[in-house]
């Protein structure tokens, strides 16, 4: 007898809109039991879909930015979906859906599909949840995946371990490249987009990007790596969808460098491994979080640290020592 969430998968499978919900909330919810068997059913489906990334500090035009993609690569046939990561309600803990208000023109469209997920106080611009619900939009059928993150500045690029193509969205007059250089993003930025390009500031803004860039090439924070890529900067007005056929036309390119230089191969590759990992550590966190004999024993080291008979790298090499001989 199967239980409701193999039903559920099986209505996802079929392409049933509501069971997509559903998933995506018992990805959210976060039980051990319902992600195993959510990955062990669909990640082998997966693996098809171009992942974007849309980054950037509040106020840049994100979100019009994703609007504006989405329409376009509907254009051209390609069903779309949106996990726009907002920043999470003080008082429910949930998404405040600001993205979802919008984009309320593609609400009939069933090629597209449109998910709000709340960061949860989680650093680096992502929800805990989002690369597994990005695997279930994935197996779910969507040829683009466009991950818009919640816009908190200087931490946001986990985006970057997460999309095949990331693009960092700046705005004239925002202070956004002190920012950039604070932040880091030239080593994660893939295409930068310059948006409001018909505000004054834009070709300033252009210029400083275009300085920054040669000075992270001559330092090798740029190009160094996968077959010296160069972002391009490109200029948009998304509220009047200006300038996003370029946007769209580097992110093909940017796919094409990918395949030939090898690099889509090695990205996916560490994606893999840091999701391996990160799923690891939380597990062995898990261990101790409860009332059991682990717990008690790490009660015990700390007992051992804080009376000075045991010094804390002691210590964690005998918890270490525990955890692989209990592995074994």
């Amino acid at each position: 007898m199967t239980n409701v969430l193999d039903d559920l998968l099986d209505d996802l499978v079929d392409g049933r809109r509501r069971a997509l919900a559903r998933v995506l909330s018992r990805v959210e919810d976060g039980r051990p039991s319902d992600l195993r068997a959510i990955a062990a059913r669909l990640h082998p489906m997966g693996g098809s879909a171009r992942i974007l990334g849309v980054t950037g500090s509040p106020g840049v035009g994100k979100s019009t930015l994703t609007n504006a993609l989405t329409a376009s690569l509907r254009e051209a046939g390609r069903r779309v979906a949106v996990l726009a990561i907002d920043p999470s309600s003080p008082f429910s803990g949930g998404a405040l859906l600001g993205d979802r208000v919008r984009m309320q023109s593609h609400h009939a469209d069933d090629g597209v599909y449109i998910r709000s997920m709340a960061a949860r106080g989680h650093l680096g611009g992502l929800a805990v949840a989002t690369p597994q619900a990005a695997d279930v939009l994935d197996a779910a059928g969507f040829d683009d995946i466009i991950i818009e993150t919640v816009g908190v500045g200087q931490s946001e690029v986990d985006v970057a371990s997460t999309a095949d193509t990331t693009l960092v969205t700046l705005a004239p007059g925002m202070g956004d490249s002190i920012q950039a250089a604070k932040a880091g993003i030239l080593e994660v930025a893939d295409v930068f987009v310059v948006n409001k390009a018909d505000q004054s500031g834009a070709g300033k803004l252009a210029s400083e990007l275009t300085g920054m860039l040669e000075m992270g090439h001559a330092s090798g924070a740029v190009g160094a790596d996968e077959g010296d890529w160069w972002p391009p900067i490109l200029r948009t007005v998304a509220v009047r969808g200006e300038g996003v056929d370029e946007v769209l036309a580097a992110i093909a390119e940017h796919g094409e460098h990918l395949d030939a230089s090898g690099a889509r191969a090695q990205r996916s590759r560490a994606r893999a491994a840091g999701l391996v990992r990160d799923l690891a550590l939380g597990q062995v966190r898990a261990r101790f979080d409860g009332d059991g004999a682990d717990e008690t024993f790490l009660h015990d080291l700390a007992d051992r640290v804080v009376a000075r008979d045991l010094d804390p790298w002691a210590a964690s090499d005998d918890l270490v020592a525990a955890i692989d001989g209990a592995a074994s």
